[in-house]
């Protein structure tokens, strides 16, 4: 049997597998040791990969941002950012769960993850929407789409991976996702605003700016560890992976003294579930990286690109990068998305004259629209799981934050500006002046 032959057998069997809802992690792994068993690619370069696709310092930011957000959450930080949110929005029809999407944007700011951002926000503000007359169904969908944003607002654990991959800033990565970010936060606020306002959902109460200031006091933790990770790293203070660091301890100690949300007898616990999820995101990185290989091997790099490039045209080619883009996060977990396509695309998207940074940002805020597009829709899951609604009777009622996000990502994309506005280099924006 041709080699080709047996490349496409394995490909759709592993394929299956995952239909069935065997672990991304294990697919790949799979996938990798039939092929290199097909084409002869040595095993012992896959373990030497798998070590090298994880000895770099900047990595050592992932886990230290997801501890930040149990550390967040268990403080009760994110509780007190989302009755902040609430006391400038609720006002207005649908307040609450406009409330629920900032607070998802706040938290974001901190945690640099997705499915943190869904699971904490969701987990306080879900039950809040539900006894305040929303939908349960609109409800979750709220959530889930609101955690999108985790991987666009800095700090990003994606963005970290991206610049890792292509040798980009991530200082850059971070500050060119803020704006971006933003902008899909108020689209998706005002898709909230029109369907709640049609529906008449959700209770009114009236703007209290006593009250609204006295919820920022409150929240002052929330926006001194936002303060921390944003001004410590544009302005050359911290690196990346030292502002993690220095953003966990703060929140850690805020959480023991000054909360009394963690106690010493909990941090344990709260160690275990971070590790727990950087235990599955660690391999994944690994083994996504020697599946890169093994593509560029079989030619898939070129085939691609070839693909792409006869399009020809900056449009038309831009276009094709993200209808792939989009299709591959629908399928796909955002990291092997990212380190299988971007070595492709990007020299692509750069070859036609768009900025590494905002492609970047294309790239990832495409993929964030999978989070919420079946069949996948990671944050569907989540949503579905800390809810106990069926993911399908999620599904239905994301298709007003869908279209929000979608526009968004067309805004994005045909205005650099909006990504390369604030970063560092020369003549890029305001955030040049605190360039060491």
């Amino acid at each position: 049997m041709a080699d080709s032959t047996w490349v496409w057998l394995i490909s759709i069997l592993v394929s299956v597998l995952f239909f069935l809802g065997v672990p991304i992690f294990l697919i790949i792994g799979l996938w990798v040791v039939g092929i290199s068993l097909v084409i002869d690619f040595t095993l012992a370069n896959v373990g030497v990969t798998l070590y090298e696709g994880l000895n770099f310092y900047g990595l050592l930011a992932l886990p230290l941002f997801i501890l930040t957000g149990d550390f967040i959450k268990a403080a009760g930080i994110a509780q007190r950012l989302s009755d902040f949110a609430y006391s400038i929005l609720g006002w207005l029809r649908g307040g609450l769960a406009m409330s629920a999407l900032g607070a998802c944007g706040l938290f974001a700011a901190i945690s640099g993850s997705n499915s943190a951002t869904t699971a904490t926000i969701g987990s306080i503000m879900h039950p809040e929407m539900t006894k305040g007359g929303y939908d349960k169904h609109f409800a979750a969908a709220t959530v889930a789409a609101g955690g999108t944003v985790g991987i666009i607002i800095p700090p990003s654990i994606i963005f970290i991976v991206y610049g890792f991959l292509m040798n980009l800033s991530i200082s850059d990565l971070f500050m060119g996702g803020l704006i971006p970010g933003i902008i899909m936060v108020v689209a998706m606020q005002l898709a909230c605003y029109i369907v709640c306002k049609r529906k008449g959902w959700g209770a009114l109460i009236k703007f209290d700016l006593k009250n609204t200031i006295t919820k920022g006091g409150q929240a002052y933790l929330g926006f001194t560890a936002i303060f921390i990770v944003i001004f410590g790293i544009y302005g050359g203070i911290f690196s990346p992976t030292e502002a993690a660091g220095v953003t966990a301890g703060f929140c850690l100690l805020s959480g023991i003294f000054i909360t009394k949300g963690i106690t010493i007898k909990s941090i344990p616990n709260i160690l275990l579930r971070s590790g727990q999820i950087t235990g599955l995101l660690a391999p994944l990185i690994a083994v996504s990286i020697v599946m890169q290989q093994i593509l560029s091997l079989l030619g898939a790099r070129a085939y691609i690109t070839e693909i792409i490039t006869s399009f020809g045209g900056y449009y038309a080619i831009l276009l094709a990068c993200m209808i792939l883009v989009f299709i591959t996060g629908t399928f796909l977990e955002t990291l092997p998305d990212v380190i299988i396509l971007a070595p492709i695309l990007a020299p692509i998207a750069a070859s036609i004259g768009i900025d590494p940074i905002h492609f970047a940002v294309i790239f990832l805020v495409g993929d964030a629209i999978g989070f919420i597009t079946p069949p996948y829709g990671l944050n569907l899951y989540v949503a579905s799981g800390i809810t106990g609604i069926p993911y399908f009777r999620i599904v239905r009622h994301t298709w007003p934050y869908f279209i929000a996000l979608m526009i968004s990502w067309i805004i994005i994309a045909l205005w650099p500006t909006l990504t390369t506005a604030l970063l560092f280099h020369e003549g890029a924006g305001i955030f040049q002046l605190y360039k060491p």
